[in-house]
């Protein structure tokens, strides 16, 4: 599925998809947590309250960055898919093996990553 012969591109599809599912686990089992905080005076006190309204707000964060952990591996599955793995989306030139090893979701080499933080 790509050009690089360094690359074991099962095992990282493999690491992928279980990342994948359980992202999405997470995911439904916090739902409940996420949902709009009830705001009856007589039920809880104020305290309670800013307590409830605190852990959704946390839950709704932790459910944001699940979401864009999930549109990266699903940007990588398709660059392995078309053949682009591996391959820097600024130069072109091939990211490193350990890079990918580390964080197989990253589109960008060394450099490219470095010069984009410093901007």
């Amino acid at each position: 599925m790509t050009d690089r012969k360094d690359i074991d591109l099962a095992e990282l599809r493999t690491r992928l998809e279980t990342r994948r599912a359980e992202l999405l686990a997470h995911s439904s089992h916090s739902e409940d947590y996420r949902k709009p905080v009830e705001l009856d005076q007589q039920a809880v006190g104020r305290l309670s309250r800013m307590d409830a309204l605190q852990n959704q707000q946390m839950h709704l964060e932790q459910e944001r960055r699940r979401a864009a952990e999930l549109t990266r591996i699903e940007k990588t599955l398709t660059r392995m898919d078309q053949d682009q793995y591996g391959h820097c989306h600024n130069c072109g030139d091939d990211i490193e093996l350990k890079r990918l090893e580390f964080d197989p979701t990253t589109p960008l080499c060394v450099e490219c990553a470095d010069r984009v933080s410093h901007v």
